[in-house]
């Protein structure tokens, strides 16, 4: 009987709960990572190998950290919107796939401090690559989606490129979560 009713009780708290949170929002947006993986002002560093040495992104179990500014438009000099900030871990033996664990951390106005969580496994150097996002923070609680990036620019002497990201995501109102 305890049994019963304990199951009874959380369907109904399911259920209220669902009814509470309302349909999702699908947000699109599109913004540009800025990545420097040399030089003084690196955003990309490995973390596993002498400072003085380039990122190695194909070597099995090479790790990276990153904190690539992300801004509105192409150009760096456009408005900053956001941080990229994670890991990256080479996870093949081969050297052909990377896990990603990114935040984008939104540092505007309209989303400033809220996140969008990337967790993936993916084949390196793919024209586009896809990977899901798995949650988010604040106006983007409960969030789930997919991004894609394509890089738009590489400059191999400054160690420097620019990633285009198409973000496509389903949440719901930060209005549904307000504590009373």
């Amino acid at each position: 009987m305890a049994i019963r009713l304990s199951l009874f009780l959380f369907l109904v708290m399911f259920t209220y709960s669902e009814a509470e949170l309302g349909s999702p929002i699908e947000t699109q947006m599109t913004f540009y990572f800025h990545d420097y993986s040399g030089g003084p002002n690196a955003t990309v560093i490995q973390i596993n190998a002498p400072a003085d040495e380039l990122p190695d992104f194909t070597k099995f179990g090479a790790m990276f950290v990153t904190d690539d500014p992300i801004t509105k438009e192409l150009h760096s000099s456009s408005s900053q919107v956001a941080r990229g900030q994670g890991l990256y871990v080479t996870s093949s033996l081969d050297g052909s796939n990377t896990h990603i664990l990114m935040s984008i951390v939104f540092t505007d106005e309209e989303y400033g401090g809220s996140t969008l969580e990337i967790q993936s496994s993916n084949v390196q150097l793919e024209r586009v690559l896809e990977v899901p996002i798995v949650g988010g923070t604040r106006k983007f609680r409960l969030a789930r989606g997919y991004a894609t990036f394509e890089t738009l620019y590489f400059n191999e002497t400054l160690h420097y490129s620019v990633l285009q990201c198409n973000v496509t995501v389903l949440h719901y109102s930060p209005a549904r979560f307000q504590v009373s």
